[in-house]
Formats: structure tokens, sequence, C-alpha cells
């Protein structure tokens, strides 16, 4: 494998950020583009929503060892901020990477196609000599041909039509100045088309169509190199500081349960869990490098993820009914019944909710559909549903709920249900496209359909 070869699918897997169809509708993510006056009140909204958090952080960490209260701000900080200006750098630097590495490709493939071109004109050459002209000797043979037929024919009749010396010289001289004519109009014809030139002619300007072309090869390949390098910096960049969130969530996670005000326990914990949540995109996106990797060289193309949100089972699954209103039941969380693996769309909300939910140990049927679905379909697996917030139940979103999507919905799972009443919640493919997590904390409960 090439390491165009190599660096292609990576990047095309990296910066894979198609719209979520059983996720959250927010709009496009944001492009490599010049800053624009969205870009700036987005900027400005954000930084301004981040203000306040801190803010609120802060009031609630009040009364809290100030080393230990710093740790928590940093972490939050670090998980919120900094992390998703670096995540949203690398998208950017990933995706003019790959566009660098398409350029240098076609480019390299022009400069090929020329120099292939040249390698058969000079075993042309060999054969016929430099002066050969393929347009001229074309156009005047086939003058000739639809004129008078065959050369062969042309000769004998000539011959055969001579009575004399004399007659036979000038029948030549005729035919001679015959076919000065045809190499004239066939050179007049040959110069229009801009195909006159002889092969030697020809070689000349296709060298110096190459020298041209491998000057523009090499500019994009450089370029192409740099982009890499740059993704490659801001990758790097982008880990070290996801190291940092993990070194210091580990940190702080003995010292958060020692904490004996409620308000700071609850502030703390929530922003452990979002930099707990953040460490599953770095081990995703290290999984979707890896396989990038292992990419076929002899397949041609890159691969993307599906987003699809039909799933045709391999296993048949027990029949689902559809209640408009889901039985609640008293069952506890999770049912062995139709749970053959995650069957849902990799990267999705879906396959988000059954992976974290197997990591609390909690089983999910492998075919409840789309995540709008889920309150509807999983009752007829046993499964209990009801507006009760619990750790590990599955939020299932209805169309359009919270920003879902108006036709699939979204889901997500409860990591956390705080004193007050509001719930922290885990989701993939909300915001930043497949494999991405978030947090969000959220309230009112009754709103909201929980599959236990």
């Amino acid at each position: 494998m090439t390491k165009a070869n190599v660096i292609k699918p990576v990047l095309a897997t990296l910066v894979a950020a198609a719209a979520c169809t059983a996720g959250l509708v927010f709009g496009p993510a944001p492009s490599a583009q010049a800053d624009t006056y969205s870009d700036l009140i987005n900027a400005q909204n954000q930084h301004a929503a981040s203000v306040q958090r801190e803010a609120e952080l802060k009031q609630q960490l009040a009364g809290v060892n100030e080393e230990l209260a710093n740790k928590i701000l940093e972490l939050d900080d670090l998980t919120n901020n900094k992390i998703v200006a670096a995540q949203a750098k690398v998208t950017a630097a990933n995706s003019a990477a790959a566009t660098a590495q398409d350029e240098a490709d076609a480019a390299a493939d022009r400069l090929a196609a020329a120099q292939k071109d040249k390698e058969t004109l000079e075993q042309q050459i060999e054969q016929t000599g430099k002066d050969y002209d393929d347009a001229h000797a074309a156009v005047a043979q086939l003058a000739r041909e639809e004129m008078h037929g065959s050369d062969a024919s042309d000769v004998m009749s000539v011959v055969t039509g001579a009575t004399s010396t004399q007659d036979f010289v000038n029948s030549m001289q005729s035919r001679d100045a015959l076919s000065r004519n045809e190499a004239n109009a066939a050179s007049s014809a040959a110069t229009t088309l801009n195909t006159s030139m002889n092969r030697s002619e020809r070689l000349a300007a296709i060298e110096k169509q190459i020298a041209t072309l491998k000057t523009k090869a090499d500019e994009k390949a450089a370029s192409a190199q740099a982009a890499a390098e740059d993704a490659q910096a801001k990758r790097d960049a982008l880990d070290k500081l996801r190291a940092q969130g993990e070194a210091k969530r580990n940190e702080l996670s003995a010292q958060v349960e020692s904490l004996n005000d409620e308000s700071a326990k609850q502030a703390a914990q929530t922003v452990l869990i979002a930099s707990q949540v953040d460490s599953y995109n770095r081990q995703y996106q290290k999984e979707q490098a890896e396989a990038a990797n292992k990419v076929d060289p002899g397949i041609q193309g890159t691969t993307t993820v599906p987003s699809n949100p039909t799933v045709t089972p391999s296993t048949p699954s027990t029949p689902t009914v559809t209640p408009s209103v889901p039985s609640t039941g008293t069952g506890g969380q999770g049912t062995s019944n139709g749970d053959y693996g995650n069957a849902y769309v990799a990267g999705q909300c879906t396959w988000w909710a059954y992976d974290r939910r197997k990591q609390m140990g909690i089983n999910t049927p492998s075919y409840l559909g789309n995540g709008g679905d889920w309150w509807r379909t999983a009752p007829s697996y046993g499964l209990r549903v009801d507006h009760n917030p619990e750790v590990g139940a599955a939020l299932s979103f209805l169309p359009g709920q919270d920003g879902a999507d108006g036709t699939y919905g979204h889901v997500a799972v409860v990591e956390a249900v705080n004193g007050d009443g509001t719930f922290v919640i885990s989701e993939m493919n909300a915001y930043a496209g497949p494999y991405n997590t978030n947090t969000r904390t959220l309230t009112n409960a009754g709103q909201y359909w929980f599959v236990h």
C-alpha cells in the first residue's frame, strides 16, 4: 500500500461526520472556510454558555477546598472547552488533508498519463522517425482512398494505362501533383484541428507538458504532505489534552467521593461523567484509524460509515408490538430476550445506547428500531418503560423532541440522576457526527420516555 493509499482511508474515516439519521438536527458541522458573521455569533454564544457554566459550577463548589475546586474547574474547562475546540481543529485539518491528498493524487495521475504518452510516442519514433506526421499521413491516406481507391490500384492504373514511356511519366507527374494537393489539403485540415505537429514536435510538446505537470504534481504532493502533518499535529495535540483529562479524572475520582455537600458532589460527578464519556471519543477514533489502516490496498476508494437506520437482522427477532401507549410493567432493567449482540448501525445513537448499557451490565434487545421507536417496541421484549430516569436507562426521544430528528427520533443513556431532579445523559452522533459522544444535563423528566 502506498503512503497516499494509507493516508486517504484514514482521513476519510476520521473526517466522516454525516448527519445522524436517528440523532439530533443541529445543522452542518463548521467548515474550514473563513469566519462568517454566523460563525462569530456561534462562537460568542458558545463563549457565553461556557462562562455561564463556569459561574454555576463555581457557585455549586462554594465552600469546597480551593485546590480541589480548582481541579474540578480545570477538568471541566478541559473537557467542555479545550478538547471541543481541539476536536473542531482536527476535523477541519483532516478535511483539508483529505482534499489536498485528492488533489495530489489527481496531479500525479495526470503526470503519469503524460509520461505514458511520451513513452508510446518514443516507441513510434523508433519505428518511423521523428518527421512522421500522423495527422498529415492519416488525412492524406483517407483522401487517396476515397478519390482513387487503394495505393496498389493507383499504381496498376498508371502502369497499365500508359501507352508509352512519356505517357507513364506524365501520368506519374500528374498523380504526384494530385498527391501533393491532397497532402496540402490534409495539412491544412490538420492545422485547423491543431494536430498537424510531426512526432518530433509532439514529443517536444509532451516533454514541456510533463515538466509543467511535474511541477504542479510536486507542489500538490508537498501541500498534501504539509496538510497531513498539520492534521497529525492537531490529532496529537487533541490526544495530549485527552490524556491530561484522563489523568485529572483519575486523580479526582476518589476525592469527589469525600465531598459532603450534595450540590458540590453532584457538580463534580457531572464533570467526571463528561470527561469519562469524552474518553470514549478517543477510543472510537483510535479504532476507526486502525480499521482504516487495514483497508485492502487493492480496493479503490474509501469506506464510509453507513447512515441508513434500517437494520436487517441476521437472526430472526421476536415480532414487536407498537402500542399507542407502552405498558409500563414492573420489571427491572435489561433483558436477554431479543439480545443477539449490537446489530445497530455503528457510530449511531442506537449503537451507542446498546453499547453503553452493555458496559453497565444491562442487556438490550438488538432490534428496537430507530431511537424514537425504543419506547414503543421495548415493552414487547419485557422491558419496563416509564417517565422515571434511572442510571443505565435509555432515554427515547420522540421525533422532533428536543431537536431530535423529525422522523427517526433519538436515543441516549442516563448516566446520573441528581437530587435536584436533573439527570445527566450520554449520547452519540448528536452534535459532531458518528462515533462522537457528549453529555447533557436535562430537567423535567416527566416529558421523556425511559426504557429500563
